[in-house]
């Protein structure tokens, strides 16, 4: 529970104006620290400041190239990777910060997506802006074991083209690892030569199994919901849908009650969800 210092190794902006931003960590005295998961979650301090919580964006020795197996993962050997969009006091305070900062981290938290029950079948991942940075370590899974799996399939929203993140790592996903790219922006630009409009579009046209496929959603709880719908049209069935329920977690032990849902916590049961678990919420307006 108690938060031991990391030191933030580089900082990547991957929005022009610096908005939303990548930290590399690694522990200033390593303890054999369990690796994290894909999904799962760490709490961020800044000493005088506050805690964040911010789902974990890249592993070691999970970077695509070379991935260790989900069944016995290796104590931690290096840094691990957060990809932050400053949006509150706590993150504006972070995207002030420069390499060799020291702040404090405990974790890792919460349930991890279902990858290993991916493989055999076609894989869809959704994303919504800076939801792509919980996918991002399931896409490095699926660039080093690419033959495990069977059709992939990403669809990523975003505001405009200037919010894109992982910008060169999209390219190679799609030309270097067989993962059909699909993006979506509310606004063009004049630049812009790609799709305009919502994400759930991209899914309605089709190209996948949906008996055999097997879907990840992570962005705002509205686009989700629209996702769930667009994928259960392709015939893609509820309990193969999982969502990631990215909202405000506070304690990460479920003790605050800031992150419940009905009988759930966030952070404790979650964040990765089976939809029908969280179907029920998905019904209630302005959840």
């Amino acid at each position: 529970m108690a938060p031991v210092p990391w030191r933030i190794e580089a900082v990547t902006a991957e929005v022009a104006d610096g908005e939303v931003f990548t930290w590399s960590l690694s522990p200033l005295e390593s303890q054999g620290e369990p690796l994290p998961q894909p999904g799962q979650f760490n709490m961020l301090y800044l000493f005088g400041i506050g805690e964040a919580a911010i789902s974990v964006s890249g592993i070691p020795g999970r970077d695509g190239t070379g991935c260790a197996t989900l069944s016995s993962p290796p104590p931690l050997a290096g840094g691990v990777v957060h990809t932050i969009r400053a949006v509150g006091s706590v993150t504006r305070a972070m995207q002030a910060l420069s390499a060799g900062t020291v702040i404090g981290l405990r974790g890792p938290f919460g349930s991890c997506w279902p990858v290993a029950a991916a493989e055999g079948r076609d894989l869809i991942l959704v994303a919504g802006g800076i939801g792509l940075a919980p996918l991002r370590p399931v896409l490095h899974e699926i660039a080093a074991r690419r033959r495990s799996f069977g059709r992939v399939l990403l669809c990523y929203g975003a505001r405009s083209p200037r919010d894109l993140i992982f910008r060169s790592e999209l390219e190679r996903w799609e030309e270097e690892c067989e993962i059909e790219l699909r993006i979506a922006v509310d606004r063009g630009t004049a630049a812009w030569s790609g799709h305009v409009g919502v994400v759930t579009e991209l899914l309605d046209r089709g190209g996948f199994s949906g008996r055999n496929a097997l879907a990840m959603i992570c962005g705002p709880e509205i686009m989700m919901d629209y996702s769930v719908q667009a994928l259960r049209r392709r015939g893609v069935p509820k309990e193969a849908i999982f969502v990631s329920m990215e909202r405000s977690m506070r304690c990460a032990v479920g003790f605050c009650g800031h992150c419940q849902i009905g009988a759930d916590f966030v952070c404790r049961d979650g964040p990765v969800f089976p939809y029908p678990r969280m179907e029920p919420a998905f019904r209630i307006q302005e959840l």
